[in-house]
């Protein structure tokens, strides 16, 4: 998918680009696919403010996406290409063989009227599903399970890809976008290729206006706060922040602070720390 640039005959456009929408093929979803979502602008069931910056935005319904692929051996027939607001990745309306509709991520190279299928017996081509069991060493794949049966949770956006390192008994060893090496159980299910709409990463916001349309509402810096505000607040003129390192605005360590619990449960099946 190409990127758009504009003339610079305004400051916001000077840097503002957009995708061109190439790959897009259908432009209004599938209504039997599309649910309503609520907006909550950042707050709990309190109606306090949990999540900073939120509120706003245009009106969006949420696609309903089948991550866990798990309709076994049923052809189903690209139909349409469409966009998703929801997320980074294009989405690939699919029909199977016995009338039933889905939503699928779409990956590179899946084009409208190819076939995919689910399951053991499906072929390592481009779309399908199968366990990392019949998946050969080496496969570029996306949208893996982390347990079988509950749903692809890793490499799920734009231009992600992971590759199939090794398998060893109930494991697999999986390299992930971080560079991450990771042991999944092998009867986990993962999609070949990789995530579509790769040029989603160059395209330049250009102006606050396009994050309002996103949700996003403005954010204020923490060294121009008074001190009761945030840690980095006070001080006379543009002191530097006042602490030893940096801190979140509840004065909690951040920028390089590992959060991970030491002791985390899963870090047996991290072979190898991102990069």
């Amino acid at each position: 998918m190409g990127i758009k640039r504009y003339k610079p005959y305004t400051p916001s456009r000077r840097h503002m680009s957009v995708s061109t929408f190439e790959e897009i093929t259908k432009s209004t979803p599938e209504k039997s696919l599309v649910v309503h979502i609520k907006k909550n602008s950042g707050r709990n069931n309190q109606g306090k403010l949990t999540v900073r910056h939120r509120g706003g935005g245009s009106k969006i319904k949420y696609r309903i996406i089948d991550f866990k692929r798990n309709k076994d051996n049923v052809p189903a027939k690209v139909t349409a290409i469409e966009y998703d607001p929801n997320r980074t990745a294009n989405i690939a309306l699919i029909c199977y063989a016995d009338g039933t509709k889905s939503y699928v991520l779409a990956p590179v190279g899946l084009t409208v009227g190819d076939t995919i299928m689910n399951g053991a017996e499906a072929e390592v081509r481009i779309g399908n599903a199968l366990p990392m069991r019949f998946i050969p060493v080496g496969a570029s794949i996306h949208n893996i399970e982390m347990k079988p049966g509950k749903g692809g949770q890793l490499v799920r956006s734009a231009g992600n890809v992971a590759q199939l390192m090794a398998k060893e008994g109930k494991h697999a060893t999986v390299k992930l976008p971080s560079g991450e090496m990771r042991l999944l159980p092998i009867d986990c299910r993962a999609t070949i290729g990789q995530v579509g709409n790769i040029d989603h990463e160059l395209i330049k916001i250009g102006k606050a206006g396009r994050k309002r349309h996103m949700g996003i509402r403005p954010t204020v810096r923490g060294s121009v706060m008074n001190p009761n505000d945030h840690p980095h607040g006070g001080g006379e003129g543009r002191a530097p922040i006042g602490r030893p390192s940096p801190m979140t605005p509840w004065g909690k360590p951040a920028l390089g602070y590992k959060t991970r619990k030491k002791h985390k449960a899963s870090n047996k099946y991290i072979v190898r720390g991102r990069d």
